[in-house]
């Protein structure tokens, strides 16, 4: 086995049992049973369970896997702030956020973009004799995930204030 096939599958490993970890721990504690909204991260775990390594596999997809990955992460992490902003702690002190909200469920999450970038850059720009390149903000530089967060996510408040 290649260094490079060796690296890809160590990667694609840990992106799986990362989407079956968050899978198993959200079905846990929010079941579809006890509310309906529970579907959409259900599907999601589905999909980075077993549609973005899928993508992953071929160079020809790569970029889709990578992308709905990305996407799934910023759905995740829109989803799981905003339960967290209706069911504050108060006392609102450093110890109960950090403890008390999904902010380190929101960390974890953030694992699997990191790994889907590692996976995509690795096989696409190669393993050695390569400089970083490229503007921050254009794809698939993390500048483009964050400005994506941002935007997704004041798509998701406009929505959230205007239906009410």
């Amino acid at each position: 086995m290649s260094i490079k096939t060796y690296i890809k599958a160590t990667l694609m490993i840990g992106l799986i049992v990362l989407s079956l970890g968050g899978l198993l721990l959200h079905t846990r504690l929010h079941p579809v049973t006890d509310n309906p909204s529970n579907f959409l991260p259900l599907i999601s775990g589905i999909l980075s369970l077993i549609v973005v390594p899928v993508l992953f596999l071929s160079k020809k997809t790569i970029g889709y896997g990578y992308t709905l990955n990305g996407f799934l992460v910023i759905l995740g992490t829109i989803g799981m702030a905003h339960f967290s902003i209706i069911r504050w702690p108060v006392p609102a002190t450093l110890s109960s956020i950090a403890l008390k909200t999904t902010l380190p469920d929101i960390i974890v999450l953030w694992t699997k973009l990191f790994i889907g970038k590692a996976i995509l850059e690795l096989e696409l720009f190669g393993y050695e004799g390569r400089n970083k390149l490229g503007k921050s903000y254009r794809y698939p530089n993390m500048g483009w995930w964050f400005i994506h967060l941002a935007a997704v996510s004041g798509v998701y408040t406009i929505g959230a204030l205007v239906w009410r």
